[in-house]
């Protein structure tokens, strides 16, 4: 049943209840237009054909890594599909995600036992399986470790102390990024075509291992070959 928030509608969150969103970790996000619309071009003999605001969508996303240093995000496979678009972004340890008020190190992945490589090829990897669209799976977070290497701890959320923003505003987080990549996206969209607009939620998903990170990255890579059979293929 829908529940309703100052007499009106809302839609349930599919956030992951007791995770913040600006822990480290390897996310899947897969943001849509608006009613499915293509905005961002067609697939052509298996390969994605980028229109006027494909190319800035995929330049904004670009451009968000560069924008926020002070986030250490790292960006994984992504692709631009005629109307959606599917990414992989790991967050780093930053300075919002580490330690609290009393001072207490929140650098909680010691006990990492999954290393995900962000230097894997995805047409190397196995035949991936369907990606669940608006779920969540059990929290993961990363450490430090050697370049081109996350690690994935098996800590439960009610074993991992809070950062310092999981009550605050919500900022510095996964939802602050999509955000400024939507409005980024919109505000130039809009110029060529005024009636761009994208779906309000978006999905994610929180990559718990190596298999899961290789099996997702393919999933990303060969999205464009595999159109027909993609579930938002016939909107």
């Amino acid at each position: 049943m829908t529940n309703k928030f100052q007499n009106k509608y809302r839609i349930p969150s599919t956030r992951l209840q007791n995770w913040d969103y600006c822990w480290a970790g390897a996310y899947f996000i897969t943001i849509c237009t608006k009613n499915r619309e293509h905005y961002f071009g067609e697939i052509e003999n298996g390969e994605m054909r980028l229109s006027e605001i494909g190319h800035i969508a995929e330049q904004e996303w670009i451009k968000t890594f560069d924008m926020r240093p002070d986030m250490n995000i790292q960006m994984g496979e992504f692709v631009v599909m005629p109307n959606h678009f599917h990414a992989i972004i790991i967050i780093g340890e930053n300075e919002y995600n580490q330690r609290d008020d009393d001072g207490d190190d929140h650098r909680c992945c010691r006990d990492a036992m999954h290393c995900v490589s962000t230097s894997s090829q995805p047409h190397n990897n196995p035949k991936p399986h369907y990606i669940p669209m608006a779920t969540t799976e059990t929290p993961m977070t990363t450490t430090t470790t050697p370049p081109q290497t996350q690690c994935v701890s098996t800590k439960q959320p009610h074993e991992i102390n809070a950062p310092k923003n999981r009550f605050g505003p919500q900022s510095k987080n996964l939802a602050s990024i999509i955000r400024g990549f939507k409005i980024g996206v919109t505000t130039h969209a809009r110029k060529i075509n005024s009636e761009f607009a994208w779906q309000r939620l978006y999905h994610d998903h929180i990559i718990r291992d190596e298999q899961s990170f290789k099996r997702i990255q393919t999933y990303i890579y060969e999205n464009p070959a595999k159109w027909v059979d993609d579930i938002f293929y016939n909107f």
